[in-house]
C-alpha cells in the first residue's frame, strides 16, 4: 500500500464506527473486537471499496443500509459464516485483510475517508486508461508546442536585434506553420 494508515487510526475509527452504528448482525462487531485487539492483525487490515475483488476480504453492514449482512471473500470462496471467517483470520495472521464497511453515506464521513485506502485489486478498465494515456498525450504534445513557439518567439526577437532580415521571416513562417497545428 503505498499511504498505509497507522494501527492507532484504524483503532480509533473502529472503536468510533462501533459506537455510531448498528449492525447488521452481532458476530461483525465481535469479529471487529477481534481484530482491534491484536496489533499484528491491525496492520494486515485495509478499509477499501469493492473488497470483493481482493484475495481476502470481509464485507460487514451497517443497519442503515440494504447490503449483504456479512461476508467472507477468500480466493474466490464466499461464506456468510462469520466464525469461519474469524478461524480463517485467526489461523492465517499474516495476511493482508481488505475490510469493505456498508454504511449509509459513508463517502462524507471524514472519519471513515481518513482510514480509506485505495484498492490494488480493482480490474483495470481498459478504455478508461486508453482515455487518460490520450490525454497524457494531448498534454504533452501542447507542452511542446508552447515550448518552441516560445524558442522562436526568443530567435525572432534576436533576428530583429541583429536586424537579420532573412533570418526574421523565416523565423516567422516557421512560428505561423507551428502556431496553425
Amino acid at each position: 500500500m503505498n499511504n498505509p494508515v497507522p494501527v492507532m487510526e484504524k483503532r480509533d475509527f473502529l472503536k468510533w464506527f462501533l459506537d455510531q452504528y448498528q449492525l447488521k448482525r452481532r458476530e461483525c462487531a465481535w469479529l471487529l473486537n477481534f481484530l482491534m485487539s491484536d496489533d499484528i492483525l491491525m496492520e494486515r487490515v485495509h478499509f477499501v471499496e469493492q473488497a470483493e475483488y481482493c484475495p481476502k476480504a470481509l464485507m460487514i453492514s451497517a443497519n442503515d443500509v440494504d447490503s449483504v449482512p456479512f461476508a467472507f471473500h477468500k480466493n474466490q470462496h464466499v461464506t456468510m459464516d462469520a466464525e469461519k471467517s474469524f478461524h480463517d483470520i485467526r489461523l492465517n495472521r499474516t495476511e493482508d485483510i481488505y475490510v469493505q464497511l456498508n454504511f449509509k453515506e459513508k463517502q462524507q464521513v471524514p472519519q471513515y475517508v481518513a482510514v480509506l485506502e485505495e484498492n490494488p485489486y480493482l480490474p483495470i478498465n481498459k478504455e478508461e486508461a486508453n482515455v487518460d494515456s490520450l490525454l497524457a498525450e494531448i498534454v504533452l504534445e501542447q507542452s511542446i508546442k508552447s515550448y518552441r513557439l516560445s524558442l522562436l518567439e526568443g530567435e525572432i526577437d534576436q533576428a530583429l536585434i541583429r536586424g537579420d532580415e532573412k533570418a526574421f521571416h523565416e523565423l516567422v513562417e516557421q512560428y505561423h506553420a507551428l502556431k496553425a497545428l
